[in-house]
C-alpha cells in the first residue's frame, strides 16, 4: 500500500510539471479583455457550439470602452489579445471559425468586426485576418466601409451575408437588443453562422493575437463576435513561458528526479523477512 501511495504521489508530480510544461488556452479567460467578453458552455440563441468543442469565446459592443474600436473611427467596441505564442515553423497555419451577430442593420450604422495577428517581440501588425461589417445588400465577410483593409485569411465560405429574419440576433451578449433590428429586419440585423477562417504564418517567432468588435456611429444595437478553435497547425495556442514558469518546470523535474532516485535507494536497501 505504500508503495502505492508513493507512487501516486510521483505521477502526481508528474502531471503538475506537464501541465506547466504545455500550457493551453481553453478559452479568453486567459487573454486581455478590454470591453466586454466572455464564455459560453451552452448554446446560446443563434450562436450553436461546433461539433468537437465544448464552449464559444465571444466579445459584444454591450459594455464596450469609449473609444476601443481598433482604429476604424467607430464609438464603443471590445477586444480581446491573446499572451504571446510561439510558431515554430514557416508556413504554420492559424485556424479558427468565428460568427458575426449584429442587431443594427442598413449601412448608415454600419458595425464591424476584426482580427488581427501581431509580431510579439516588435508589437507590429502582421496581417488582418478577417473583418465583417454590417451590410443589407452584400457582403457582412470580408467587410467593408469603415477603412477596414483587405484580409489576408482565407475564409469559407468566402463570401458572407448575415442571416435575416426573426429571431436572426437572439443571442444573450447583445444584451438589451438580443432579439432586436434596427430598422426592421431584411435591413442587414442578423447572423454570419459559423466562418473557417486559416492564414499561413510566414516566418517562426512570436506572435499574439486579437479579436475585436465595434459599434459605427452611435452606441445602440449593438453587435457581437463568436469566435472558437483558434489553433496553430492544429494545437490550441499556448504562451510563451515566463521566467517563473520555466523555474517551476525546473524545480518540478528536479522533484521528479528526487523522488526516483529516492525510490531506488529504498528499494536497494530493503530487507525482507
Amino acid at each position: 500500500m505504500k508503495k502505492y501511495s508513493k507512487l501516486k504521489r510521483s505521477m502526481s508530480v508528474v502531471a503538475l510539471v506537464l501541465a506547466v510544461s504545455n500550457p493551453v488556452f481553453a478559452n479568453i479567460a486567459n487573454w486581455t479583455t478590454v470591453g466586454n467578453s466572455g464564455v459560453s458552455t451552452a448554446n446560446d440563441g443563434v450562436v450553436i457550439i461546433p461539433t468537437g468543442f465544448s464552449s464559444v469565446d465571444w466579445i459584444s459592443t454591450a459594455g464596450g470602452v469609449m473609444g476601443n474600436n481598433g482604429g476604424y473611427g467607430g464609438t464603443n467596441g471590445s477586444t480581446v489579445t491573446s499572451n504571446a505564442f510561439s510558431v515554430n515553423a514557416a508556413g504554420s497555419a492559424l485556424t479558427f471559425s468565428f460568427d458575426f451577430i449584429t442587431s443594427d442593420g442598413t449601412t448608415t450604422f454600419p458595425d464591424y468586426a476584426w482580427s488581427n495577428l501581431y509580431n510579439a517581440s516588435t508589437n507590429s501588425l502582421v496581417a488582418t485576418l478577417f473583418t465583417a461589417t454590417t451590410n443589407p445588400n452584400g457582403s457582412a465577410v470580408p467587410g467593408s466601409g469603415a477603412g477596414l483593409p483587405t484580409i489576408s485569411a482565407t475564409i469559407n465560405p468566402a463570401t458572407v451575408t448575415v442571416a435575416t429574419g426573426t429571431g436572426s440576433t437572439v443571442w444573450s451578449p447583445l444584451g438589451a437588443y438580443s432579439g432586436l433590428c434596427y430598422a426592421g429586419y431584411g435591413n442587414g440585423c442578423g447572423n454570419t453562422g459559423w466562418v473557417n477562417a486559416s492564414y499561413n504564418i510566414s516566418n517562426a517567432g512570436s506572435y499574439y493575437l486579437n479579436f475585436g468588435v465595434a459599434n459605427a456611429s452611435d452606441t445602440l444595437y449593438d453587435s457581437g463576435l463568436a469566435f472558437v478553435g483558434t489553433a496553430v497547425n492544429g494545437t490550441p495556442i499556448s504562451p510563451v513561458p515566463e521566467p517563473g514558469e520555466w523555474l517551476m518546470m525546473l524545480s518540478g523535474l528536479g522533484l521528479v528526479g528526487f523522488i526516483a532516485t529516492r525510490r531506488k535507494n529504498q528499494g536497494t536497501n530493503m530487507t525482507y523477512a
